[in-house]
């Protein structure tokens, strides 16, 4: 692994740093091996076991995401924006015994039950300075990050990917998935997005792996970005739609000054973009930006670069080498290309390439006969092996009978310019079982109110079937949202089926 060879070649070349503290390549090891230590023979933790973090947007995430793998623990990112009693749960369930946090939230995992916290800043650096350092083997168990799903339907559950056999081949395999996704680890990594999701955390310890330096945004903010990106010479970094809107908002004479002539690989994923938004993004930045779909599941399954995408607009590219994806009917069955239907994802090479932690059933249950899996995604796949999502399962409207997908619908609403962003949703209908309502976020000099409201369903009925134009326009000043950027879709359906016994 190169984040190895640089230390010992440039052990003084700046490998990762926040607003508050920088770290050294030889540095930086030098702390993982400590750490790996510090969990296994000062903690008393054995290969296997859990601990879990709390913090904000800080460099000693990566360190520990590293240390785990290397001490053979599995390590889960805690969603600091949680309620006490939602970490309480994660902490219980995942069976953490120790909880690393920073100053701000070291209190509210105690809060939570957590039975040891140590805190990171002074506490841990000087547990660390009492720890030998002598390199911890890299022939021992490997460990991992067990990531909580977001619990769409029930709990959450955390989610064990397939380990090497030991963590020098677990880093190998970290790196090479790192390089599948074009983070070759040939400069600088800008994490813009919260270090308890995996995408930021993981890409960003996956380029590191293969040699890159890393800087951490303690928050997104779009003219820091925009400032990182051109001052630091940044290369890799990724970004979730909401950021890309926020971008395209700033004032044009901004974003016509703004140069960056380093960055070439800008990741974007974990939520639908609009056609529109992402043309604008490539029009303004080139043709760098990279689409994934995937999931905490079974991590990164298709890919596709901008030109691929222009020449197929909608789609979330081809399977990965090691993956095969195709979309199956209500009857079980595979479908022919072009056909909607629930997608499936099979590892080539691995015959379950995850388990729900503490959830044997659950895990049974994700798998078909043939080892293939969902996510609940809805989609196709051409002919020539491009996959396309419709929308989720769980969010299909059923109407007289008839599928609705709210992701289309919400493409073509944006494409709009007096909407900023939007959700689709079904609500109870006597008649039909379910009809449309569009939330929309008008834009920011868009006057919301009815003649609005015409003026988009009008925009609505000349691009889309007549069942699919919404019955209905809500509009908010701001659609509520995760703390990852995602609009809480059941924070704006849920009043309207209150007291209902059915959801759809």
């Amino acid at each position: 692994m190169r984040l190895f060879e640089v230390a010992d070649r440039d052990p003084d070349r700046v490998a990762l740093r926040d607003d508050r503290r920088e770290r050294g390549f030889g540095e930086l090891v030098g702390r993982i091996h400590r750490l790996a230590r510090l969990l296994r023979d000062e903690l008393g933790l054995r290969p296997g076991d859990p601990a879990a973090f709390l913090l904000g947007n800080r460099i000693e995430a990566l360190e520990l995401t590293h240390a785990a793998v290397l001490a053979g623990i599995w390590l889960t990112p805690v969603n600091r924006h949680l309620r006490e009693g939602e970490i309480a749960y994660v902490l219980r369930d995942s069976g953490a015994r120790i909880v690393f946090a920073d100053d701000g939230h070291a209190d509210r995992a105690r809060a939570a039950g957590a039975p040891r916290v140590l805190r990171v800043g002074e506490e841990l650096d000087g547990a660390l300075a009492a720890v030998s350092g002598e390199p911890w083997p890299l022939s021992g168990p490997a460990g991992g990050v067990m990531v909580y799903t977001s619990g769409t339907t029930g709990r959450p559950k955390g989610v064990r990917r397939a380990r090497p056999g030991n963590a020098g081949e677990a880093f190998e395999a970290q790196a090479r998935a790192g390089a599948a996704v074009g983070l070759d680890g040939s400069g600088p990594h800008l994490v813009t997005g919260p270090v308890y999701h995996a995408a930021p955390l993981l890409f960003a310890v996956y380029d590191q792996l293969n040699g890159a330096p890393v800087r951490v945004m303690p928050r997104f903010d779009e003219r820091a970005l925009l400032r990182h990106l051109a001052e630091e010479g940044v290369h890799h970094t990724h970004l979730v739609p909401t950021m890309f809107v926020r971008l395209l908002r700033l004032p044009e004479e901004e974003r016509l000054g703004f140069r960056a002539p380093e960055l070439h690989h800008v990741l974007h994923g974990a939520a639908p973009i609009a056609p529109a938004v992402k043309r604008e993004m490539i029009a303004w930045w080139g043709p760098i930006l990279v689409e994934y779909w995937g999931g905490s599941e079974g991590g990164v399954t298709t890919l596709v670069d901008s030109r691929e995408w222009l020449a197929r607009p909608g789609t979330v590219g081809r399977p990965l080498p090691h993956y095969e994806v195709f979309a199956v009917g209500e009857d079980g069955e595979r479908l022919p290309p072009g056909e909607v239907g629930l997608l499936y994802s099979r590892h080539r090479a691995l015959s379950r390439p995850f388990e729900y932690h503490g959830a044997p059933e659950k895990t049974r249950s994700a798998y078909r006969s043939d080892g293939s899996f969902t996510l609940g995604d809805v989609g196709s796949v051409d002919g020539e092996g491009y996959v396309f999502l419709a929308d989720r399962a769980s969010h299909t409207i059923i109407s007289g009978g008839v599928n609705i997908y709210p992701a289309e619908i919400e493409a073509v609403l944006q494409e709009h310019p007096a909407v900023g962003d939007v959700a689709v949703f079904g609500v109870p209908d006597g008649e039909w079982g379910e009809t449309v309502v569009a939330a929309v976020e008008p834009a920011p000099d868009a006057v919301p109110g009815e003649t609005l409201a015409r003026a988009l369903l009008d925009f609505a009925r000349g691009r889309l079937a007549g069942y699919k134009v919404p019955r209905r326009i809500e509009f908010h000043p701001t659609l509520p949202r995760t703390p990852v950027g995602k609009i809480e879709l059941r924070a704006l359906r849920d009043p309207h089926w209150r007291g209902r016994a059915r959801r759809i």
